[in-house]
């Protein structure tokens, strides 16, 4: 396929132009750097990729030294998904706490700063932000990364994130279309489905996007999702129903379509990644993300063998591969561009606190007097979803520490916790910390035996808030960020 370096042919470097892979480690490898030269046009940066701000400037300013128009992606929602605070947790509240909030200008805000400190790093494609509407509270991998339950709500609040991002010079991917608000399924390991009829999924689902596209969305992700009534046979990714007659044809939209991982089950366990790419390209998307657990130089070969070989078989239409590939250097053009435009966002640094603090639901304050002693912090742990991952840090024990030095703390799960906690605790007042209680009957008896034993238990809650609350005093969050446990502290100690 390739001679030398930077003589790589037109079909092979259309096939690497389209792929957004991942890497192993904090620099880039020498593989990587050499597939830059031969063509491919964009990497995508996780957790394992970030040390700090200044490496990650260091590694993004090397790989423009190889290729000055590659796309830096990253998966950074703020909130719960966080990569570029992925040891720390967030300085921004999620979509949740700013739905609850329902402030547009503060979203834009909020969004526009997470732009400003993308774009200093040398990042510049943001697979954020998520429109889905979060039609099932039982959601096991959307929840608080929706901005509600209400399409008009999430709509709006969609388009300023769009609008917020995008001031910063770092391109928005709306997702996950058609929406995965309504699914009882992560698709990272299975095809959800959602038989809402398509007049409900018009009214409902679309509503966002729709608005993200107003706003100048510069892409869009599309959803590893069956809707029978869009498309009884394939999943988003993979259908032209829904990629070109919908998203294209219907709502107009004329940016790069990306794909969500291509290496989650629903599409490698069903199609393979391979066949699942071809697919994907021929629907109409036009760039593939291959994040997770896939970061090497052999999955990249793959793929673009795969794409090479469906062309000069017929399967796939040279003009279609040429189009998607002109789809991600048009959007690394406005980037560039963006980058050289224009002077850099002045910095915001306490906009996520202050939109944490205005998100917050406080209920039994009227009768609560703040912590003056150090508490024993009991976090009721479920197992994250792989979006969100088991690195990032989540509750409020290290900042009621820094309030209240002395402060202990410890994790519980399962049907024993309740008397767990209390064993642990002994006299000390508790702070049980939970997440998404409605959705764990383990969760909410373990808060049964803690109340009945110790009714001056202060109950957080920072994932949904889909149970009554309870509890000496019981603050919502709406997210489990670093600042919404912040502050969930203050009120807690009467900061």
């Amino acid at each position: 396929m390739t001679t030398l370096a930077g003589t790589t042919d037109t079909l092979t470097r259309d096939a690497l132009a389209v792929l957004q892979p991942g890497f192993a480690g904090t620099t880039a490898p020498d593989w990587l750097l050499r597939r830059l030269d031969e063509g491919l046009g964009s990497v995508g940066l996780f957790g394992r990729n970030i040390a700090t701000a200044e490496q990650v400037a260091a590694l993004t300013a090397r790989l423009r030294a190889e290729r000055d128009d590659v796309l830096v992606a990253i998966d950074e929602e703020g909130g719960d998904v966080t990569r570029l605070e992925v040891r720390t947790g967030s300085s921004f509240p999620g979509n949740h706490a700013l739905g609850a909030v329902d402030d547009p200008g503060l979203t834009r805000a909020v969004a526009a700063e997470l732009g400003r400190r993308l774009a200093a790093c040398g990042v510049d494609f943001d697979w954020a932000p998520a429109a889905d509407v979060n039609a099932n509270p039982d959601n096991p991998v959307i929840g608080v990364r929706s901005f509600g339950a209400d399409p008009a709500l999430v709509a709006r609040h969609t388009a300023a994130y769009v609008t917020g991002l995008q001031s910063a010079g770092v391109a928005a991917c709306t997702k996950h279309f058609p929406g995965h608000g309504d699914t009882a399924v992560d698709s990272h390991h299975a095809v959800p489905r959602i038989d809402a009829d398509a007049t409900v999924l018009a009214e409902r689902d679309l509503v966002p996007f729709r608005a993200a596209i107003a706003a100048g969305t510069r892409a869009v992700m599309s959803a590893h999702i069956l809707a029978p009534a869009l498309d009884p046979d394939r999943p988003g990714t993979l259908s032209p129903r829904i990629l070109t007659d919908l998203l294209r044809g219907e709502l107009g939209y004329d940016g790069l379509i990306v794909t969500d991982g291509i290496e989650m089950r629903a599409i490698s366990g069903t199609y393979g990644i391979e066949r699942g790419t071809v697919l994907a390209i021929a629907a109409g998307a036009d760039a593939i993300c291959v994040g997770g657990g896939l970061s090497d130089e052999e999955t990249v070969r793959r793929l673009r063998d795969a794409l090479v070989a469906a062309v000069r078989a017929g399967d796939l239409p040279e003009e279609r591969l040429a189009d998607a590939a002109e789809r991600v250097r048009a959007l690394a053009r406005w980037t560039t561009a963006a980058r050289s435009a224009g002077t850099p966002l002045a910095p915001d640094e306490e906009v996520g606190l202050r939109a944490a603090r205005r998100a917050l639901r406080v209920t039994g304050a009227e009768g609560f007097t703040p912590l003056s002693e150090p508490p024993y912090v009991a976090s009721l742990s479920p197992a994250p979803n792989i979006a969100v991952g088991d690195e990032t840090p989540w509750g409020v024990a290290p900042e009621l520490f820094r309030l209240l030095p002395g402060t202990e703390t410890g994790s519980f799960t399962g049907p024993d916790a309740g008397e767990e906690v209390l064993r642990a605790a002994g006299p000390r007042r508790v702070v049980a910390v939970v997440r998404d209680e409605h959705r764990h009957p383990w969760m909410g008896a373990a808060l049964d035996t803690l109340l009945a034993a110790r009714p001056d238990t202060v109950v957080i809650e920072m994932g949904l808030p889909g149970a009554a609350p309870r509890g000496a005093l019981h603050v919502a969050t709406y997210g489990a960020a670093r600042v919404c446990g912040r502050a969930a502290a203050e009120v807690v100690a009467g900061a």
